[in-house]
């Protein structure tokens, strides 16, 4: 089986372009980001502080996730109940950081995301992808722009969606972000020692997308 790691920061346009690139590829899309949103979603509904680990680690009992894929899109299922959508408000960004610096909570889904990868062809993205999850990954990239130019997609994307944001807000969550993913005890947010680095500050979506395309392409044919 082939696996594809995509790592990179808060905002840099990870999950859009390795849903594209999945299925430019036929190989299967994995977001591994869309499950510690889900257990972030769960732990705010619970009332649970997301930055203690004695009160979240005791709840993964109770949570199921499933990653389901209807109509060609991937879904996300948290004890029966699609939340694909509902994951993505800010908020539970934040609440997604908090849980994700937990080893047990990485712990919870480290195996689940391993096991996908031994029976499919895989393009997988995350924080820790090439680093931790899939260590022995045939391409690894680490896909990156300025704060600046994240935090401009971001707002661009939430006001899309109809939420009303402010670009400071979104700015100060991304540098915050950047902080606690690079700084957490449990796999910091780091490039692996052989991953392409990619920067995509100055690339439109379309000169990003070949690049990378061009870039795997190059390594599997």
């Amino acid at each position: 089986m082939i696996q594809i790691a995509i790592d990179g920061p808060s905002g840099a346009g990870k999950s859009t372009m390795a849903k594209r690139l999945a299925k430019e590829l036929g190989f299967l899309y994995v977001d591994t980001g869309a499950l510690y949103r889900a257990i972030g979603l769960y732990m705010l509904r619970a009332g649970v502080a997301t930055k203690d680990p004695a009160q979240v680690l005791p709840r993964l009992a109770e949570i199921k996730l499933e990653l389901r894929h209807i109509d060609g899109a991937q879904h996300v299922f948290l004890n029966g109940e699609d939340v694909s959508s509902e994951i993505r408000r800010e908020a539970v960004s934040m609440a997604a950081s908090d849980v994700s610096a937990h080893q047990g909570v990485r712990d919870f889904l480290t195996e689940t995301q391993r096991s996908i990868a031994q029976k499919n062809n895989v393009l997988m993205d995350g924080r820790d992808i090439g680093t931790v999850i899939l260590p022995n990954a045939q391409i690894k990239i680490f896909l990156t722009a300025s704060a600046e130019e994240r935090a401009r997609r971001r707002t661009l994307e939430l006001e899309q969606r109809g939420q009303k944001v402010s670009y400071d807000e979104v700015l100060a969550d991304i540098r915050q972000r950047d902080y606690n993913d690079s700084h957490r005890a449990a796999a910091p947010l780091r490039q692996a020692e052989d991953a392409v680095l990619v920067d995509t500050t100055q690339d439109d979506f379309e000169t990003a997308f070949q690049k990378l395309c061009d870039l795997i392409r190059g390594r599997i044919d």
